[in-house]
């Protein structure tokens, strides 16, 4: 019996497409939806550019749509997959082997990008169940985004020297400059990025424990670590960071900082959230700047983290701020913490329970809350600034955001996030 053969009893998968059987040593696929899209064989010569490394990878794409699909959607999918299959079949080595699927008519309630990456997830577990590699990889890209050249070999250095790691998310850097895209986005996607990195460098600030960066194009899991959680769900949006939230709290989470994937800054309306709805909503609104959480919610988060400890011995909340009492009654906090004491033999497991609790959809249903009723977005400049000031003193504050964003991708690239 392979690894995986449980996950494809119990959950509904498509037909398995890829009848060339896999390279015995087989050790990474990299999934990429395409759905509408201009240029994906740039995305895919961004690949076939990469050094290679020791080990054999395949590349799958899915070129998906749904039954609504407008006609002429359909057609550039289909003229799409002409191409990439001219590129796969010019491109292809013993050592790294495209796959171009063509999915039509897909039911409309379940079609988007969430259930492309599901379609060519599941199809990468099966290969690797194949070989009953519970160890190989499957890695999150997209149809629009770049690499640098190093990424295939730093991913395979990374899992050889930490062989016990569950998953990863890969460094990822946006285009801040150059000739592709306008003066206006590229001032757009500094900001957004931005926002990014200090939402995760603020979460790291107030020790949140799953404080990682959760982007579609940039992660990579174990296969058995796949199989064991339920495989990628398919939701329309935010896909990447629901499925993620499953993988971190496992522990054995790791960064792959010497590695780069670089996604568009291109406008999009697929998908009501994510860096192109970001974009264009920045756009629309005739601003360039992402409006983000006010650094003063952040340290009324760590306040309260600071004392998970104590709430061990004690289930008293009332000397916090009104604004976490109120949140923590509105979801029922006190009956949850007495059910987690109560299930706790010690600590340890007492603080993985609260946390579980107090996870990364109920911080940002927090960080949503004290914003609707006590606080006012501000502008991430500003509020990534006072973050530096307290938490990496010593750094000196640039006066651009471009060179801000630039000194917040060397301390997250230098910085291995443990706690």
């Amino acid at each position: 019996m392979a690894f995986s053969d449980t996950y494809f009893k119990r959950f509904q998968t498509g037909k398995i497409q890829i009848a060339e059987k896999p390279s015995a040593d087989l050790f990474l696929i990299i999934i990429i939806p395409s759905y509408n899209e201009d240029e994906l064989c740039k995305s895919l010569q961004s690949i076939s550019n990469c050094a290679l490394p020791d080990k054999s990878v395949e590349v799958i794409v899915v070129i998906n749509s749904s039954e609504n699909t407008a006609t002429d959607i359909v057609q550039k999918n289909r003229e799409t997959y002409k191409k990439a299959l001219a590129f796969a079949e010019k491109n292809n080595t013993s050592k790294l082997n495209f796959f171009i699927l063509q999915e039509e008519n897909l039911p409309q309630k379940f079609a988007g990008v969430g259930l492309a990456r599901k379609i060519g997830m599941d199809e990468a577990l099966h290969r690797f169940n194949l070989l009953n590699n519970p160890n190989g990889l499957i890695a999150g890209f997209d149809a629009d985004a770049l690499l640098k050249n190093n990424y295939l070999t730093e991913i395979e250095d990374y899992f050889n020297r930490n062989p016990r790691t569950n998953a990863a998310s890969v460094n990822f850097e946006h285009p801040i400059n150059g000739t592709d895209f306008s003066k206006e986005i590229y001032q757009n996607i500094i900001n957004y990025e931005l926002h990014l990195r200090y939402f995760i460098e603020a979460l790291r600030f107030v020790k949140f424990p799953f404080a990682y960066h959760t982007i579609g194009s940039s992660f990579v899991v174990r296969a058995d670590i796949y199989a064991k959680q339920g495989g990628m769900n398919r939701k329309k949006a935010g896909e990447d960071f629901y499925f993620l939230q499953k993988i971190i709290p496992l522990g054995n989470y790791g960064e792959i900082n010497t590695a780069t994937v670089v996604p568009s800054p291109r406008l999009s309306d697929r998908v009501p959230f994510g860096t192109g709805a970001a974009i264009s909503k920045m756009i629309e609104n005739n601003t360039d700047d992402f409006g983000t959480y006010n650094f003063d919610v952040f340290i009324l988060l760590k306040t309260f983290f600071e004392k998970t400890g104590e709430f061990y011995k004690n289930s008293g909340y009332s000397d916090f701020s009104h604004i976490i009492i109120e949140f923590l009654n509105m979801n029922n906090f006190q009956t949850d913490l007495n059910k987690i004491k109560n299930n706790s033999p010690n600590i340890t497991i007492f603080k993985k329970r609260f946390f579980d609790w107090f996870n990364a959809f109920r911080v940002i249903k927090f960080l949503n809350f004290a914003h609707e009723k006590y606080y006012i977005r501000q502008k991430v400049k500003s509020e990534a600034v006072k973050l530096l000031q307290i938490y990496h003193p010593e750094i000196k504050i640039p006066e651009t955001e471009k060179d801000l964003l630039l000194l917040y991708r060397e301390i997250q690239k230098k910085t291995s996030y443990k706690i």
